[in-house]
């Protein structure tokens, strides 16, 4: 697009309220140059005017752990959810076998397509594809690319399959990261499974990587206390002192889901840097326990909100306000709204800052034009004149524009030059036929 995108007659509202209307809102090389009152700001020749006549302008949203992948081809439900993690990772694997780089751009493309939709402008991805890891990457590269969707792409990488295997998916996944280390939208990050499924050699071999490359990494961390029981009966360490010592914390980490971390190990977390993304959809389902935010909250780690393959954004805040309604009602939590505010606002913007080293996360002249229109006229309490509940408007309001480093990806409720309809009967053709390989008859199930 050339000339500038010029965003008239906004709302500009912070998530605690507090925020102006009637502004303009300049965007200009993928960054936001000029904020400031409608009338002040005038309409070049060439320029592209979006009117926002009074609706909400927030930065995008950032969903810190997501799978995109495998939230398609492994759908929430309680049959699934009521086996053991065990037979749940090896239904995970045997699917994610079958997948070829075709069929990863195809289901790429649907799940961006609808987090894009969402509000979403960057995913944290974690994907399982040990069939053809580079194919993978670069399939989901190119989704993110041609949609226009910020994407930080990772492969889960176990030792399950032996030494060699694991060795080959982490130098394809390297050698990804190496090619993507400067792209403006698209990079990439090392990545494992977990704890529980990875070999010291193959931790040992991501350390070095990581120290060599400086490249952000992605993992499970303390998935659940079968994680913490695996690690201690195989390395008689628990799982954070064991990640710690292969150097695998620190401030370009991606941790998520820490539903086994004690109060010492949440310390030594925010001494590192790590951001843990928590996906309290998954832990509700999984395995419920509020455990993980209380245990973080309070000792200043960096924390955000991932779907985690279980829906999307809003389903994650939804089960959020949940978990944190029932540990502040238990007097173990304070200042509920101020917690879902760090975790849907707060961390994710400085994730995104730090893995993109641009500021982000805020309406404001320098910061990544990364930016969301809701269908939103912001409802304002006259006596202080905020908007309260601002999490709570939003929740309930279509995403009208969905702008990723200056570009427009959705317009007025509609994705640009792709058809959704088109790519939900693509997607759902690979779904079908991945689970139609991967059925295990009848008699052979546990």
């Amino acid at each position: 697009m050339e000339g500038r995108l010029v965003l008239k007659n906004c709302s500009i509202f912070r998530t605690d309220g507090r925020g102006r209307a009637g502004l303009a809102i300049v965007i200009e090389g993928g960054l936001i140059r000029r904020v400031a009152p409608d009338a002040e700001v005038p309409v070049l020749p060439g320029d592209w005017e979006v009117s926002c006549r009074g609706r909400l302008v927030m930065p995008g949203l950032v969903d810190c752990h997501a799978h995109l992948v495998g939230d398609l081809l492994m759908p929430t439900s309680g049959e699934l959810l009521l086996h053991p993690p065990q037979f749940r990772l090896e239904r995970e694997r045997r699917m994610a076998m079958l997948l070829t780089a075709s069929d990863v751009e195809i289901l790429s493309r649907y799940a961006m397509a609808r987090a894009l939709r969402s509000g979403v402008t960057l995913v944290v991805e974690h994907l399982s594809c040990p069939g053809d890891v580079a194919g993978a990457l670069d399939a989901q590269a190119r989704a993110a690319e041609q949609l226009g969707l910020r994407l930080v792409a990772s492969h889960a990488t176990t030792s399950l399959d032996g030494t060699a295997q694991a060795e080959a998916q982490l130098e394809a996944n390297a050698d990804f990261v190496r090619r993507r280390g400067s792209h403006p939208l698209v990079r990439g990050a090392l990545g494992f499974h977990a704890s529980w499924t990875s070999a010291n050699a193959l931790l040992r071999n991501i350390g070095i990587l990581r120290e060599s490359s400086g490249a952000p990494l992605v993992f499970h961390l303390a998935e659940g206390d079968h994680d913490l029981a695996i690690t201690w009966g195989q390395n008689f360490q628990r799982v954070v002192p064991r990640l710690e010592s292969f150097g695998l914390l620190g401030p370009l980490s991606v941790a998520a889901y820490a539903r086994a971390v004690d109060d010492a190990e949440s310390v030594r977390l925010a001494e590192s840097g790590t951001c843990v993304a928590l996906g309290p959809g998954a832990a509700l389902l999984v395995e419920p326990s509020g455990r993980a935010l209380e245990t973080l909250h309070g000792r200043q780690n960096l924390m955000g909100l991932g779907s985690a393959g279980h829906g999307n954004l809003w389903d994650a805040l939804s089960a959020a306000l949940i978990t944190v309604l029932g540990a502040a009602r238990g007097s173990r939590l304070v200042d509920p709204d101020g917690v879902l505010v760090q975790l849907f606002s707060d961390g994710p913007a400085e994730l995104c800052s730090r893995l993109f080293n641009v500021p982000s996360g805020a309406v404001e002249e320098g910061r990544l034009a990364d930016l969301v229109v809701f269908d939103c006229v912001p409802a304002l309490d006259l006596d202080s004149g905020q908007a309260p509940d601002l999490l709570g408007q939003l929740g309930r309001s279509r995403v009208a524009w969905n702008i990723v480093n200056g570009r427009v990806t959705v317009r007025e409720g509609q994705l640009l030059g792709l058809d959704e309809v088109t790519l939900a009967r693509e997607a759902a053709l690979v779904i079908s036929r991945v689970w139609a390989r991967a059925r295990v008859p009848e008699a052979e199930a546990p």
